[in-house]
Protein backbone atom coordinates (compact mmCIF):
# COMPACT_ATOMS: atom_id res chain seq x y z
CA UNK A 1 0.00 0.00 0.00
CA UNK A 2 1.41 3.25 -1.05
CA UNK A 3 1.55 6.15 1.57
CA UNK A 4 -0.55 8.95 1.03
CA UNK A 5 -0.15 11.83 -1.59
CA UNK A 6 0.51 14.18 1.53
CA UNK A 7 3.09 11.97 3.34
CA UNK A 8 5.03 11.63 0.09
CA UNK A 9 5.17 15.69 -0.54
CA UNK A 10 6.05 16.01 3.58
CA UNK A 11 8.81 13.83 3.22
CA UNK A 12 10.27 14.86 -0.21
CA UNK A 13 10.57 18.07 0.97
CA UNK A 14 12.27 17.15 4.40
CA UNK A 15 14.66 15.35 2.33
CA UNK A 16 14.94 18.17 0.35
CA UNK A 17 15.86 20.70 3.21
CA UNK A 18 17.80 18.35 5.00
CA UNK A 19 20.16 18.58 1.59
CA UNK A 20 20.57 22.02 1.01
CA UNK A 21 21.43 22.24 4.44
CA UNK A 22 23.90 19.66 4.08
CA UNK A 23 25.06 21.36 1.24
CA UNK A 24 25.81 25.20 2.66
CA UNK A 25 26.83 23.66 6.22
CA UNK A 26 29.46 20.62 5.38
CA UNK A 27 32.07 23.09 2.66
CA UNK A 28 32.22 25.58 5.97
CA UNK A 29 33.18 23.50 8.73
CA UNK A 30 36.22 21.10 9.54
CA UNK A 31 35.95 17.71 8.16
CA UNK A 32 36.76 16.15 11.15
CA UNK A 33 37.68 16.80 14.58
CA UNK A 34 39.50 14.45 17.82
CA UNK A 35 37.40 13.06 19.92
CA UNK A 36 39.43 11.16 21.88
CA UNK A 37 41.66 13.63 23.47
CA UNK A 38 38.75 16.12 24.91
CA UNK A 39 35.79 15.25 27.31
CA UNK A 40 32.48 15.52 25.05
CA UNK A 41 29.56 17.21 25.56
CA UNK A 42 26.91 15.84 27.95
CA UNK A 43 23.89 18.80 28.11
CA UNK A 44 23.83 22.11 26.64
CA UNK A 45 22.00 25.57 27.48
CA UNK A 46 21.92 28.34 25.01
CA UNK A 47 20.18 31.23 24.07
CA UNK A 48 19.74 33.28 21.15
CA UNK A 49 21.41 36.43 20.38
CA UNK A 50 18.73 37.14 16.92
CA UNK A 51 15.88 37.29 18.55
CA UNK A 52 16.75 40.05 21.21
CA UNK A 53 18.76 41.96 19.15
CA UNK A 54 16.69 42.52 15.99
CA UNK A 55 13.09 41.10 17.57
CA UNK A 56 12.72 42.15 20.59
CA UNK A 57 12.20 38.87 22.11
CA UNK A 58 13.54 35.77 23.72
CA UNK A 59 14.97 32.47 22.88
CA UNK A 60 16.24 29.72 24.80
CA UNK A 61 17.37 26.22 23.81
CA UNK A 62 18.30 22.63 25.73
CA UNK A 63 20.13 19.57 24.33
CA UNK A 64 21.37 16.60 25.10
CA UNK A 65 24.24 15.08 23.58
CA UNK A 66 25.29 11.23 23.36
CA UNK A 67 28.25 9.82 21.36
CA UNK A 68 26.33 10.10 17.66
CA UNK A 69 23.04 11.66 18.22
CA UNK A 70 21.35 14.91 20.00
CA UNK A 71 17.96 16.21 20.82
CA UNK A 72 16.81 19.75 21.75
CA UNK A 73 14.03 21.44 23.34
CA UNK A 74 13.83 25.31 22.23
CA UNK A 75 11.15 27.91 22.36
CA UNK A 76 11.11 31.28 21.12
CA UNK A 77 8.91 33.96 23.13
CA UNK A 78 7.81 37.16 21.49
CA UNK A 79 9.30 37.85 18.55
CA UNK A 80 8.39 41.07 16.95
CA UNK A 81 8.13 40.98 13.08
CA UNK A 82 7.20 43.93 11.29
CA UNK A 83 5.39 43.72 7.90
CA UNK A 84 7.80 46.10 5.99
CA UNK A 85 10.87 43.57 6.60
CA UNK A 86 8.67 41.11 5.24
CA UNK A 87 7.63 43.07 2.19
CA UNK A 88 5.36 42.56 -0.39
CA UNK A 89 1.47 42.13 0.73
CA UNK A 90 2.07 42.51 4.13
CA UNK A 91 3.98 46.11 4.29
CA UNK A 92 0.95 47.04 1.78
CA UNK A 93 -1.83 46.36 4.53
CA UNK A 94 0.13 48.02 7.33
CA UNK A 95 0.51 44.61 9.05
CA UNK A 96 2.80 43.52 11.87
CA UNK A 97 2.94 40.10 13.75
CA UNK A 98 3.82 39.10 17.19
CA UNK A 99 4.84 35.21 17.19
CA UNK A 100 4.27 35.15 21.07
CA UNK A 101 5.86 31.22 21.06
CA UNK A 102 7.94 29.06 18.85
CA UNK A 103 8.48 25.81 20.02
CA UNK A 104 9.05 22.69 18.94
CA UNK A 105 12.18 19.71 19.25
CA UNK A 106 15.02 18.65 17.26
CA UNK A 107 16.60 15.32 16.58
CA UNK A 108 19.95 14.80 15.14
CA UNK A 109 22.75 13.27 14.04
CA UNK A 110 26.60 14.81 15.19
CA UNK A 111 28.70 14.05 11.61
CA UNK A 112 31.58 15.54 13.71
CA UNK A 113 31.85 16.47 17.99
CA UNK A 114 30.74 19.92 16.86
CA UNK A 115 28.77 19.57 13.53
CA UNK A 116 25.39 18.51 13.72
CA UNK A 117 21.84 18.05 11.51
CA UNK A 118 18.54 17.91 13.04
CA UNK A 119 15.23 17.32 12.27
CA UNK A 120 12.99 19.91 13.28
CA UNK A 121 9.56 19.98 13.73
CA UNK A 122 8.30 23.38 14.84
CA UNK A 123 4.66 24.66 16.53
CA UNK A 124 4.51 28.73 15.96
CA UNK A 125 1.69 31.03 17.82
CA UNK A 126 1.11 34.34 16.13
CA UNK A 127 -0.40 36.99 16.29
CA UNK A 128 -1.32 39.68 14.04
CA UNK A 129 -2.24 43.74 14.23
CA UNK A 130 -1.95 47.25 12.37
CA UNK A 131 1.12 48.55 12.36
CA UNK A 132 -0.21 51.92 13.45
CA UNK A 133 -1.44 50.16 16.54
CA UNK A 134 -5.03 51.24 18.26
CA UNK A 135 -7.86 49.41 16.00
CA UNK A 136 -8.42 45.66 17.32
CA UNK A 137 -6.13 42.94 16.68
CA UNK A 138 -6.66 41.01 13.43
CA UNK A 139 -6.50 37.48 14.55
CA UNK A 140 -4.70 34.73 15.77
CA UNK A 141 -3.02 31.83 13.91
CA UNK A 142 -0.87 29.23 14.52
CA UNK A 143 1.47 27.73 11.35
CA UNK A 144 3.28 24.57 11.98
CA UNK A 145 6.75 23.52 10.04
CA UNK A 146 8.78 20.39 9.36
CA UNK A 147 12.34 21.30 8.42
CA UNK A 148 15.90 20.65 8.93
CA UNK A 149 18.94 22.32 10.67
CA UNK A 150 22.95 22.45 10.32
CA UNK A 151 24.77 23.58 14.17
CA UNK A 152 28.15 24.39 15.07
CA UNK A 153 29.23 23.42 18.59
CA UNK A 154 32.12 25.77 18.88
CA UNK A 155 33.82 26.18 22.58
CA UNK A 156 36.49 28.95 22.14
CA UNK A 157 37.90 27.48 25.37
CA UNK A 158 38.13 23.70 25.28
CA UNK A 159 41.49 23.44 25.90
CA UNK A 160 41.41 25.81 28.82
CA UNK A 161 41.29 24.70 32.57
CA UNK A 162 37.97 25.26 34.74
CA UNK A 163 34.89 26.23 33.85
CA UNK A 164 35.44 28.33 31.00
CA UNK A 165 35.59 25.47 28.42
CA UNK A 166 32.08 25.21 28.67
CA UNK A 167 31.82 28.43 27.42
CA UNK A 168 29.39 28.08 24.09
CA UNK A 169 29.07 29.26 20.76
CA UNK A 170 26.49 28.31 18.38
CA UNK A 171 25.86 29.17 15.02
CA UNK A 172 23.08 27.58 13.02
CA UNK A 173 21.24 27.66 9.76
CA UNK A 174 17.98 26.23 9.45
CA UNK A 175 15.48 25.59 6.74
CA UNK A 176 11.84 25.70 7.93
CA UNK A 177 9.31 25.18 5.03
CA UNK A 178 5.38 25.21 6.19
CA UNK A 179 3.34 22.29 5.96
CA UNK A 180 0.28 23.24 7.56
CA UNK A 181 -1.70 26.15 9.77
CA UNK A 182 -5.08 27.10 11.45
CA UNK A 183 -6.24 28.87 8.95
CA UNK A 184 -8.49 27.86 6.01
CA UNK A 185 -6.49 27.68 3.19
CA UNK A 186 -3.74 29.64 5.30
CA UNK A 187 -5.50 32.88 5.19
CA UNK A 188 -7.36 35.43 6.51
CA UNK A 189 -9.95 37.69 4.34
CA UNK A 190 -10.73 40.82 6.83
CA UNK A 191 -12.21 44.29 6.16
CA UNK A 192 -8.77 46.40 6.34
CA UNK A 193 -8.68 50.06 7.97
CA UNK A 194 -5.25 50.89 6.48
CA UNK A 195 -6.61 50.70 2.53
CA UNK A 196 -10.22 50.62 3.46
CA UNK A 197 -10.57 47.71 1.42
CA UNK A 198 -11.52 43.99 1.68
CA UNK A 199 -8.01 41.97 2.19
CA UNK A 200 -6.36 38.73 2.18
CA UNK A 201 -3.62 38.34 4.55
CA UNK A 202 -1.75 34.83 3.77
CA UNK A 203 0.26 33.28 6.38
CA UNK A 204 4.15 34.34 6.59
CA UNK A 205 6.95 31.94 6.23
CA UNK A 206 8.54 32.01 9.52
CA UNK A 207 12.14 32.92 8.09
CA UNK A 208 14.68 35.67 7.24
CA UNK A 209 12.16 38.37 4.64
CA UNK A 210 9.40 35.88 4.23
CA UNK A 211 11.45 32.31 3.07
CA UNK A 212 11.74 29.72 5.05
CA UNK A 213 15.26 29.91 5.50
CA UNK A 214 16.79 31.03 9.46
CA UNK A 215 20.48 31.91 10.63
CA UNK A 216 20.82 32.80 13.71
CA UNK A 217 23.67 32.72 16.77
CA UNK A 218 23.14 31.28 20.16
CA UNK A 219 25.60 31.56 23.40
CA UNK A 220 25.67 29.45 26.52
CA UNK A 221 27.57 26.65 28.39
CA UNK A 222 28.07 23.03 27.71
CA UNK A 223 28.35 20.78 30.87
CA UNK A 224 31.01 17.95 29.88
CA UNK A 225 31.07 14.34 30.51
Amino acid sequence: MRPPRWFRRLASRTIRAGCRVLAITLPLMPAAEARAQEPAPRASVVFGLTQPLLLRGFNVEGDWWTEHVVVDYSHGINLHVPGRSLGGEYERQGLDFLVRHSLGIGVGYRITRALNVRLEPKVHVYDVHYATGGAAPIGSFRTYTLGAGGYYLWRPFRNAAGAARGLSIVPSLRYWPQVASSLDRDRVIYASHVTGRTEVMRTPAIGAANTPWIVNVSGGWTVLR
